[in-house]
């Protein structure tokens, strides 16, 4: 039987991979993947989301299932090797964290059922022919809605209406990127505002990255859904105070880390749902039949310590529009 080694079931789960050959030879349970895209310390808020999930189906790690995982720690590189060793340990199906990795795991494989609690794109990069009928080995539920940086920015304009530009930080190497340039420069154009999109590829990136964006002289900025992004989130936090740039983050964890504000979908509710799709497929469900589902909560959350920090003051009226407002 495999040991499980938590530190802190709520706090980083610092989660040991399983070796190979133990998880080949421990076959008297089925046998989830995990890849996350990101580190256990950061993911353990959604990772700890989908093991309640599987509680609430009955389905317990070490006791009725086993579940191995992987880590790329913000390098998305690093994904289709780590797919390779989480394929070669034979699972019955596979938990992809992050959407570029449901595409990798795609690729290696078009047998084994892939779920993903924030699939990006998933008609667009061949990974399903449709939401209600994905047709092949992915399915889950999607990370993003169409116009949602869009929507972001309009909050940022709100918040601060003399602001004329904003930068908008994006993997290169994400799925997300064409979306959310697009939906950012869409909405911007009712707002009058200018969008200067600020790319990266990998951590030594971010510094660099965004140092162009304070001396372009922009008003705000937007950090979008990615895996790099979310891991190294201390950083970028600590670089945007100290240029006291007013910052809107595409994961709550970014706030509740130090950052100004987010408004994204409750990702955790994504991966508690994620649950259910493996324990139908579990259950002899194929992922074809599985339709791929829309997120359902979308939250603003606001930090009036980083307000402060920054000189930025959110008024009461504003406030009020948010999910939760940390003080």
């Amino acid at each position: 039987m495999r040991r499980r080694d938590f530190i802190g079931w709520c706090g980083s789960a610092l989660i040991m991979s399983m070796p190979a050959s133990r998880a080949q030879k421990s076959r008297t349970r089925p046998l989830i993947a995990w890849l996350g895209g990101s580190s256990p310390a950061m993911a353990a808020r959604d990772l700890n989301g989908f093991l309640q999930g599987l509680k609430d189906f009955n389905q317990v790690d070490g006791a009725d299932i086993d579940i191995v995982y992987r880590w790329a720690n913000g390098d998305l590189s690093q994904q289709p090797k780590l797919v390779r060793e989480l394929l070669a340990l034979g699972p019955d199906l596979v938990v992809t964290a992050n959407g570029d990795a449901a595409v990798e795991a795609r690729r290696a494989s078009a047998t084994i059922p892939i779920v993903c609690p924030d699939l990006i794109d998933p008609i667009g990069s061949g990974m399903a022919a449709s939401y209600n009928h994905p047709t092949y080995n992915v399915t889950g539920v999607l990370l993003t809605l169409d116009g949602l940086v869009g929507k972001q920015l309009e909050i940022l304009a709100d918040l601060l209406p003399r602001a004329r530009t904003v930068a908008i930080l994006v993997n290169r190497t994400s799925l997300f990127r064409s979306t959310a340039i697009r939906d950012a420069e869409s909405g911007a154009r009712s707002k009058s505002l200018k969008i200067v999109p600020i790319e990266v590829s990998s951590p030594d990136d971010l510094e660099p990255a965004l140092g162009t964006a304070r001396r372009e002289g922009v008003d705000a900025l937007i950090v979008t859904q990615d895996a790099m992004l979310f891991t190294y989130a201390d950083r970028i936090i600590a670089f945007v105070a100290a240029a006291r740039l007013p910052t809107l983050y595409g994961f709550r964890q970014h706030v509740e880390k130090g950052g100004l504000m987010s408004y994204t979908i409750d990702l955790i509710q994504n991966f508690r749902r994620a649950a259910y799709f493996v324990d139908r497929i579990l259950k002899g469900a194929s992922p074809a039949d599985l339709p791929i589902e829309f997120p359902t909560k979308l939250e603003l959350v606001i930090n009036l310590k980083a307000a402060n920090a920054i000189g930025l003051t959110i008024p009461v009226p504003f406030q009020l529009r948010a999910d939760e407002v940390i003080e």
